[in-house]
């Protein structure tokens, strides 16, 4: 043990700090005033997929990595709608996950927002409306914005997520 101490601090810290990109710190800070201001500090989403090819999600993934951190803006993805203040649907809005969509969206307590993520719950995807799609999602929820992209940057959904709280 006194080995692994005395190569420790011979050697001192290894990791690197990240350099942020002014732009991204620009619009963290901005996203934790905006929370601060309009959900007194803590906006929690609930994300659902309602048929996508995990691209989106994947992306917002990489929100709670240490480079993004949208825990310490104030944002937290939660298990439960009941938790939830705004639903974050992706994904083509299949005949199978309507009802479980809806059944999620009765489930957030008011006051509630839609965010749709992608291009494929507002049907910009190259599919069409057929037995098995039943989008777009605007003809069954109340979307409140959308966030365009296949699959949106992280930086993207930042944007998006600040010019929804913008609009609030």
């Amino acid at each position: 043990m006194i080995r692994f101490w005395q190569q420790r601090i011979k050697r001192g810290i290894v990791t690197e700090h990240p350099e942020f990109d002014e732009e991204i710190t620009a619009i963290r800070r901005q996203i934790k005033d905006e929370v601060k201001k309009s959900f007194a500090g803590s906006l929690a989403i609930r994300m659902v997929d309602s048929g996508s090819c995990n691209a989106c999600e994947a992306e917002c993934n990489a929100l709670g990595n240490p480079y993004y951190d949208l825990e310490r803006l104030g944002i937290h993805f939660v298990a439960s709608p009941r938790h939830a203040d705004v639903m974050l649907l992706s994904g083509v809005l299949t005949y199978n996950m309507l009802p479980h969509v809806l059944d999620a969206w009765e489930q957030i307590p008011s006051p509630k927002w839609l965010i749709t993520l992608g291009d494929c719950p507002a049907m910009q995807a190259p599919f069409s409306p057929t037995f098995a799609i039943k989008g777009p999602a605007g003809e069954h929820l109340p979307v409140a914005y959308h966030i365009s992209g296949c699959p949106p940057s992280p930086e993207a959904i930042m944007r998006g997520l600040l010019e929804f709280l913008k609009t609030l």
